[in-house]
Formats: structure tokens, C-alpha cells, sequence
């Protein structure tokens, strides 16, 4: 990976470690759902534009106390390692929840798409969770 794309890849997750952004992210993952059940561009261009600027938005966090800031650090990690684990099999249940959601919407079923959407953030939780024991166990391993 270019150097420039992996300096500007650790920046975005600095700043997304977040706990504002982070949870604030996770909170407007529904939002997603909104344009497919419009079926409105400008809905599309707003809930857009918010995933895109809320990693970067936020400063880097002051500390890595928080929950949340250990676990996006670890995502940072594992995605550069990206080693079959438990975590792959979870982040993959949560990717099929939230394309069960996404038709769900697009066909205007409203039990459906919620009930996928909380099966999917609750999937993301327990992804954070493997995310920030995964930041616990490589920290350090690498730096620099």
C-alpha cells in the first residue's frame, strides 16, 4: 500500500477513535436504510455526506481509555492483518443483517428492516468488542 494512502488511512482512524464519532456513527447506522425507503437522491446526498465526514470531523481522541477508541483502533489493526478469526465471522453476519436490511427497505418492510438493523448493530457491538481486545493484544506490535 502507498505510503501517502496508509499515513492518510492511520489519520482518518485516529480521528474516528473518537468516542463522539464513533458512537455517533454506530447510532446513525438506521440512516442507511432512509434513501432506499424514500427513494430520494437528496436523502441519499445527506445521509451520505454524514458517514463521510463523521470519522474526520471529530478530533483524536485525548486518550485510549474509551471502550470504543480501543475498539477502532483495533479495526485500524485488523484490517491490515485481516487474519481469519472470530471477528471475520461476526463482521460477516453483520454485513448479511444489514443487506437483509437494505432490501427490506428498498421493499418498504418496515419489521423486517428494523429487526435486521438491530440484529446488525448488535453484531457491531460484539465486533467492537473483539476489536478492542484485538487493539489490547497487537498494540505496539505495529507502530512505527
Amino acid at each position: 500500500m502507498p505510503r501517502g494512502f496508509a499515513d492518510l488511512k492511520h489519520e482518518v482512524f485516529a480521528r474516528h477513535s473518537n468516542p463522539w464519532s464513533a458512537w455517533t456513527r454506530w447510532l446513525s447506522t438506521p440512516l442507511v436504510l432512509v434513501p432506499l425507503w424514500t427513494r430520494r437522491w437528496s436523502h441519499a446526498a445527506i445521509v451520505g455526506a454524514w458517514m463521510a465526514a463523521n470519522p474526520v470531523i471529530f478530533p483524536k481522541p485525548a486518550d485510549e481509555q474509551a471502550w470504543s477508541t480501543r475498539a477502532v483502533l483495533g479495526e485500524e489493526l485488523w484490517i491490515t492483518e485481516r487474519p481469519r478469526d472470530t471477528a471475520m465471522a461476526v463482521n460477516a453476519a453483520a454485513t448479511m443483517a444489514g443487506i437483509t436490511a437494505l432490501i427490506a427497505a428498498r421493499r418498504r418492510r418496515a419489521a423486517p428492516a428494523a429487526g435486521a438493523t438491530a440484529v446488525m448493530m448488535a453484531l457491531l457491538l460484539v465486533y467492537w468488542r473483539l476489536m478492542a481486545g484485538y487493539y489490547s493484544r497487537h498494540r505496539g506490535a505495529n507502530t512505527g
